[in-house]
């Protein structure tokens, strides 16, 4: 059996690696019919490692204007989800909200069987999901389709890692229900991947603080693997002080009063995350794209006196050791931290692959997890 993928806003491509990962596993072929990314260290990233078949490398709006949209069965696609994000400034007017028309236009286009839109939990509460759900009604755009909404937790399906998304599975109307992903790590205490897991085999030694010199035939920094990048940082005196004196599992609060900065004396409650060592014995908290700076969240190594590296993060983002990386080290990390991890978009696919093959039970049921976590990012 082959199936045709049209992929959208695909970062690095970590849920492109999910789907291709679950092809595999169930003995399909797969063929990229299309794959658009803005940005281009991101696009090379994806070209290194999936192949440039059909790509186009500028916004979707560009891509709707300039190519013909290619017949697939299956559109998987990650809008940018800075608008919805409690962490930014959830701007009602910010352009990047209203993706998912041009998203819904490549569905009209392309005339899929299933897509996926992956985004933040806010998202389903936003009022463009309202316009967007409203737009398969009778006379809609998508009134040929179906949504289904999910809140899904990484850790369920074999992420070490705390991440909450919001997964609308679209289907046509024609088509029986999909369902959520089926959970493959329901025991907390015994089933979700702890970060000591996560990071085994990897030295709490730093390997230098540099990217090897390497350029790719384009001209981008790279390409490197992941297991190259378990680089470290140049720490002013100070911080490393306060590292020294967060224990397990600590956090800010922990710092003598005399290493803290003014803002931190002011606030003696709050975000307790922020210099915050990882819990070896706990999945990570979400993989955001500054991890590698202590002060933006709960990104200390569970033991050494240093911030988590790239190659930490991709581990805990599930990318494989060989996974190839194109750009400067910011440019990585916002890679790393923008992708969806593997193992859920690994478990996303593997239930749109069984819808695919009339494998899946005929069930109205609706998984609806418990949501404990940070739903920002």
């Amino acid at each position: 059996m082959n199936v045709d993928v049209l992929d959208l806003f695909t970062g690095a491509g970590g849920l492109t690696q999910g789907w291709h990962d679950a092809a595999i596993d169930h003995g399909i072929t797969t063929r990229t019919v299309g794959s658009v990314e803005l940005d281009p260290t991101a696009a090379a990233t994806y070209r290194e490692n999936f192949g440039d078949s059909g790509q186009f490398v500028g916004s979707i709006e560009d891509w709707l204007n300039q190519v013909d949209t290619p017949s697939a069965d299956v559109i998987l696609g990650g809008p940018p989800c800075q608008g919805f994000s409690k962490l930014g400034k959830r701007d009602i007017n910010d352009v990047r909200n209203l993706l998912w028309k041009k998203y819904a236009e490549v569905i009209v286009r392309a005339q899929p069987r299933y897509f996926v839109v992956e985004n933040v939990i806010p998202f389903l509460s936003s009022n463009e999901f309202v316009a967007f759900s409203n737009s398969t009604q009778s006379g809609g755009l998508l009134e040929d389709y179906v949504l289904e909404p999910n809140r899904l937790i990484a850790t369920d399906y074999g992420a070490p890692q705390k991440r909450m998304r919001a997964v609308v599975i679209g289907r046509h109307r024609d088509l029986h229900q999909v369902g959520a992903p089926t959970v493959t790590h329901p025991d907390r205490e015994h089933d979700w991947v702890t970060v000591g897991r996560a990071f085994d085999g990897i030295e709490p030694l730093v390997d230098g603080i540099h990217l090897p010199k390497r350029t790719s035939p384009e001209g981008f920094e790279g390409p490197y693997e992941s297991r190259e990048l378990h680089l470290g940082r140049t720490y002013t005196d100070l911080s490393l002080k306060r590292f020294a004196h967060i224990p397990r599992n600590g956090n800010r609060f922990d710092i003598p009063d005399e290493l803290l900065s003014p803002c931190w004396k002011r606030t003696r409650s709050g975000y307790s995350d922020v210099m915050g060592r990882l819990d070896e014995d706990s999945p990570a908290v979400t993989i955001r794209t500054e991890f590698d700076k202590p002060e933006k969240g709960r990104y200390l190594h569970p033991t050494a006196n240093r911030a988590i590296t790239h190659f930490e993060a991709a581990r805990l983002q599930g990318f494989p050791d060989d996974f190839k990386w194109l750009g400067s080290k910011p440019k990585i990390a916002r890679q790393i931290g923008n992708a969806v991890p593997v193992q859920l978009a690994r478990a996303i696919s593997e239930r749109l692959i069984f819808a695919v093959k009339g494998l899946l039970p005929l069930t109205d049921d609706v998984y609806e997890p418990e949501l404990p976590f940070d739903q920002t990012a």
